[in-house]
């Protein structure tokens, strides 16, 4: 895979119809619509080439999540559309990027979801569906807050069940309903 060398706003704009249409529009993320809607998700595009360069961004971005009412920012899209196109490269990195939030004592604050154009579960094959639920047009560490994620699962009775209903929910699609659906506009 290339690494795409997109402008921040067609990076943006990749990332937020994807935000739009695959997490919000599958309801993949019960708890995301919420966030969208009052405008407090931060879309951090990166220049960065390198893995050194990721953790120092990452590190900006925590601690400006970290430091930021949740009233105005309550999560962090940081996308990479210049490195860590591998996916093995990727799950490396997000190795150390949980030992970013370690070190920085945010585990219990902030904590990293990831997503990834070739993201694959541990023990499914590559061109499985159910690996479209992670799958975004960029590489991308999503940073929430865990007060926001524990207030959201509380107020969602099935949270525990999302992970199996999102993978029906890319069986019933198929590879060529997803195509379709995200070809669309919104």
């Amino acid at each position: 895979m290339t690494i795409c060398l997109a402008s921040h706003d067609a990076v943006v704009t990749a990332t937020r119809h994807w935000l739009e249409r695959a997490v919000i529009g599958l309801n993949l993320c019960p708890f995301a619509k919420g966030v969208y809607t009052k405008n407090q998700i931060r879309y951090a595009p990166s220049d960065v080439r390198d893995v050194e360069g990721v953790l120092t961004d990452l590190e900006t971005e925590l601690k400006r999540l970290n430091e930021t009412d949740a009233d105005e920012l309550d999560t962090t899209l940081l996308i990479f559309p210049h490195v860590l196109a591998d996916f093995d490269e990727f799950n490396d990195c997000l190795v150390l990027a949980d030992r970013l939030v370690t070190q920085l004592r945010l585990q219990s604050v902030l904590q990293i979801a990831s997503f990834h154009p070739q993201y694959q579960f541990e023990g499914s094959a590559t061109d499985d569906i159910e690996n479209y639920t992670n799958r975004a047009p960029y590489p991308i560490l999503h940073l929430l807050r865990e007060a926001s994620l524990t207030r959201a699962v509380q107020a969602f009775p099935d949270a525990a069940d999302i992970y199996e209903r999102n993978i029906d929910t890319m069986r019933r699609l198929g590879h060529e309903g997803w195509r379709r659906w995200m070809s669309e506009d919104d």
